[in-house]
């Protein structure tokens, strides 16, 4: 049967973000017939798997007890037995200690089952009305300063749609950063989804900053914001040297030659008029 549990894999399992009925049924069975689940808050999941009457042994596995925690797993995987990861809510892995428990297994031979279910930033997106063609999803902004004002500026002139996870104290704070960053920009803020008081809302970054006046944060949030307009992507570069340009792509991960290519294309230009700049 497809639907066979195997042994000596893990399972990432995708549970509810609210709404218990979003439990899919294959969820449930691979979480009961596991050999242990590893949890990243034991107590929310066991309050989780008892509304569906699932009993099973946890592994507590979270960001302060990832490296010890992690190495126990395998061994266990190792021998023979059957995991499954779960998170708080959601999708493991995604903006998630997960990632790395998935990594570690994938390195050390470890077959890792995806088990589709709910994903918070893919819910507001798809109720948003932004661009889904092509989009970034970022998590949760870094907390230094100077690393989140470089991952915004790494934005200024994208047109993607970007897709940020805000916890409700920090929410006005990265929104101002935000509008200084980039300006005025359509903005979705989706809380709450699928539970009692969900709530999506598409406004603009001053908007919201104003509305947040009179009004306290509540909830974890989804913050999706509208990528550069067209005449802002056009024209980042009016001021840059061509040397200044290029690197501009490289610090996006562009190699040297397509950085230059990149230029070049903005510029309307052979990438030959670009490329005797650097020899």
């Amino acid at each position: 049967m497809a639907n066979e549990i195997e042994k000596g894999v893990l399972y990432v399992v995708g549970t509810p973000i609210g709404n218990l009925s979003d439990m899919t049924e294959r969820a449930k069975q691979i979480l009961s017939g596991v050999d242990f689940v590893a949890a990243e808050d034991t107590r929310v999941s066991g309050k989780l798997l008892s509304c569906f009457d699932i009993k099973n042994s946890f592994v507590s596995y979270h960001e302060h007890n990832k490296a010890q925690a992690g190495k126990a797993i395998l061994e266990r995987l190792q021998s023979g037995e059957t995991g499954a990861i779960v998170t708080d809510a959601g999708i493991p892995a995604i903006s998630d200690p997960g990632e790395d428990l998935v990594r570690l297994c994938k390195e050390n031979g470890i077959k890792v089952i995806p088990v589709p279910g709910a994903c918070a930033f893919i819910t507001a997106l798809s109720a948003s009305g932004f661009p889904s063609r092509r989009f970034s999803f970022e998590g949760f902004l870094p907390t230094d300063k100077k690393e989140m004002n470089q991952v915004l500026d790494d934005y200024k002139n994208d047109k993607k749609t970007v897709i940020f996870y805000e916890a409700p104290h920090r929410l006005v704070k990265t929104l101002e950063t935000m509008y200084k960053a980039w300006g005025d920009r359509k903005v979705c803020l989706a809380r709450e989804l699928t539970k009692l008081n969900e709530e999506i809302v598409v406004t603009t970054l001053e908007e919201a900053l104003e509305m947040y006046k009179t009004r306290e944060p509540r909830g974890e949030y989804v913050v999706i914001v509208g990528g550069a307009e067209e005449k802002d992507a056009e024209s980042f570069f009016e001021n840059m040297t061509i040397e200044e340009h290029v690197e501009f792509y490289e610090k996006q991960g562009l190699r040297k030659m397509d950085a230059i290519k990149a230029c070049a294309k903005d510029r309307g230009v052979p990438k030959n008029e670009v490329y005797k700049y650097f020899i």
